[in-house]
């Protein structure tokens, strides 16, 4: 696939062979080397396979690698168990072309947020809290959660989280931690990519966002996985000012890629007292 999402398996492979250097897995690093990290042929050695089987996989025209092979390459290059899944689902494409020729004729179905979900957003009224759904389109939030971020004064095609990240102006002064938000954002799209390799709508937001934005580009070759269950974002408010929000990431059962995020303070800290003010602000009704 000549796109932004195809070839991955092989960028993939090699970004993960360049963090590591022969030293560190008992080879000899003297000599010369066009390259950093470890040569095809070293990874091929250590996981047990030839060098020729290796290159095919690297050029994804092998053929069905065995979970042995992919288990002995991961623990080659170090992978974690978020790396290794993703490297699963790149290394096996066909599911994703199954998925893909089975889709309907007009594109993807819009992606609905089913009505008790929807309830349970509104009882988290000292929360707040948002729906992601695939791609990290924002699906729904309720009231805390825009008076935090916004989503309701977004156009609707841009309540997605990577645009807003990187093609918002506003965001840099949202988000004091703005690197770590991007990258966290550009891997956690690499994620959902390597579940879905042959998303059309995938492949045209990535490719916006690459034309659009040098730091993308930047952060997209880097590709990195990682997944984002849990921590603590800061955020900059223009009304409230500085908030620092744990934040929980949950799967939403029975819908396959909506991920529910909640935001929390502790109690009696700054920022709850904040949120608190907040949630008055914007129950106020505008004059």
């Amino acid at each position: 696939m000549d796109t932004p999402i195809g070839r991955e398996l092989g960028d993939f492979l090699r970004s993960r062979r360049a963090r590591i250097q022969p030293e560190e897995v008992g080879l000899p690093g003297h000599g010369r080397r066009r390259v950093p990290g470890l040569r095809r042929e070293e990874v091929a050695q250590l996981a047990g396979v030839s060098v020729d089987y290796y290159i095919r996989l690297e050029q994804g025209r092998g053929p069905s690698v065995s979970d042995a092979v992919l288990d002995a390459v991961g623990r080659v290059l170090r992978l974690d168990d978020t790396e290794q899944e993703y490297l699963r689902r790149v290394a096996r494409p066909a599911a994703g072309r199954a998925a893909a020729r089975r889709a309907p004729a007009g594109g993807a179905a819009p992606q609905q947020v089913r009505p008790g979900l929807r309830l349970l957003l509104d009882t988290l009224d000292r929360a707040p809290a948002f729906v992601l759904g695939r791609r990290m389109d924002v699906l729904a939030w309720n009231d805390l959660g825009d008076a935090v971020v916004g989503f309701s004064r977004m156009a609707p095609e841009d309540r997605n989280m990577p645009r807003q990240v990187f093609l918002d102006p506003r965001a840099r002064e949202l988000y004091p931690d703005w690197a770590a938000v991007a990258a966290e954002t550009v891997a956690h799209l690499r994620l959902d990519a390597g579940q879905h390799p042959h998303d059309a709508q995938l492949t045209t937001l990535v490719g916006e966002l690459s034309l659009r934005s040098e730091d993308f580009r930047r952060l997209w070759a880097d590709h990195q996985v990682r997944e984002k269950s849990y921590g603590v974002k800061r955020l900059h408010h223009p009304v409230v000012g500085e908030l620092e929000l744990p934040y929980e990431t949950l799967a939403v059962p029975g819908e396959a890629g909506q991920l529910l995020v909640v935001y929390t303070a502790k109690p009696g800290s700054q920022t709850a007292e904040r949120l608190q003010l907040l949630a008055s602000w914007a129950a106020t009704p505008a004059l």
